[in-house]
């Protein structure tokens, strides 16, 4: 019983911390873009986005990763053991804190004024948490049923996909 509670509470960690991973990139996108604007309309932009990415960092985001680690510890301690497909799982979960981590930097350098990547590059970066989540996803519900061959083969097709939809994107959006 209590297994299904905690891990109820590891997917709703997982779905928020996923959810403020996405927005905050859409923010420092925002951001990149209004430091491109002119005075008064920049300075305006910067504050509201930067009220915006606080809220959103240090009330979700990071309450939402820390959850979804402890939930997740509990429930590798309910679940007994360490499967092959949970060691691999739990190594891209490493890579997608890592990925948060690189987030983390890239608020500080943006309360500094500092904007080391384009709007453009941002949403490349963005993508990263899309790979993540469906590589975790898919490790989490196929488990041992999933064919290493055919996941890696799907992680490059979805990158490709990806990467093709931003250049689209930027295609359309100068046109």
């Amino acid at each position: 019983m209590t297994y299904f509670y905690v891990k109820a509470l590891h997917i709703i960690f997982v779905i928020t911390w996923f959810a403020g991973l996405f927005y905050i990139v859409r923010l420092f996108i925002y951001n990149a873009e209004a430091n491109l604007k002119s005075e008064p309309e920049r300075s305006i932009l910067f504050k509201q986005l930067a009220l915006m990415q606080n809220k959103l960092w240090y009330i979700i985001t990071w309450p939402s990763a820390i959850l979804t680690i402890i939930f997740g510890a509990w429930l590798w301690y309910l679940y007994g053991s360490l499967p092959t497909w949970l060691l691999v799982k739990l190594c891209f979960v490493a890579g997608l804190f890592l990925y948060h981590l690189s987030l983390h930097v890239i608020l500080r350098q943006q309360e500094k004024g500092i904007f080391k990547y384009s709007s453009q590059q941002l949403r490349g970066w963005n993508e990263v948490a899309t790979l993540f989540l469906v590589i975790i996803v898919m490790l989490a519900v196929v488990k041992q049923m999933l064919s290493v061959a055919w996941a890696i083969a799907g992680m490059f097709a979805l990158g490709i996909v990806l990467m093709i939809a931003i250049k689209l994107y930027k295609k359309f959006r100068k046109d």
